[in-house]
């Protein structure tokens, strides 16, 4: 019950904050939506370089929390990842030119420590995910990604 609560409330604050225009999303140094954005640019330039998948190079650790870096290598290395897309993008493939220039963050939702943002990619055939960080050892990092198209 409480992951269809906490689903429900990000899908809502979503809805409700594309109504503001993105030039009002908090990119404050240190910011959840920062965070999100450094993670991305650095996934899809790292992926689109063809050395193995991001999730196994260590550096994920500077964006991602170490018990889900942990469970997604495990889930990895067993070909039992969740859903039938990428996991981090909810997609198998994507235009990276057009993604890297148009990673858009929304406005962040908390939600007692856990903060919740709404990211969108692409200029044309967008495609917007739900990002959950929680702050270790002072920083942002993600602990979940959750897509936003409808179940199916």
């Amino acid at each position: 019950m409480r992951k269809v609560l906490i689903f429900l409330i990000a899908v809502f604050a979503f809805a409700s904050g594309s109504f503001f225009s993105t030039a009002f999303a908090q990119e404050k140094p240190g910011s959840p939506e920062v965070s999100v954005k450094a993670f991305y640019a650095w996934f899809i330039k790292r992926d689109a370089e063809n050395r193995g998948y991001p999730l196994m190079d260590k550096e994920i650790y500077r964006y991602v929390s170490k018990p889900t870096v942990n469970l997604l290598r495990t889930q990895y290395k067993t070909n039992s990842l969740p859903g039938d897309a990428e996991y981090f993008t909810n997609v198998q493939d994507f235009d990276e030119a057009d993604w890297t220039a148009h990673i858009v963050p929304h406005p962040a939702i908390m939600l007692d420590d856990v903060a919740l943002v709404p990211v969108t990619f692409g200029s044309t055939d967008k495609k917007t995910n739900v990002v959950f960080l929680r702050k270790v050892d002072g920083a942002w990092k993600i602990t979940r990604v959750v897509d936003t198209r409808d179940y199916k």
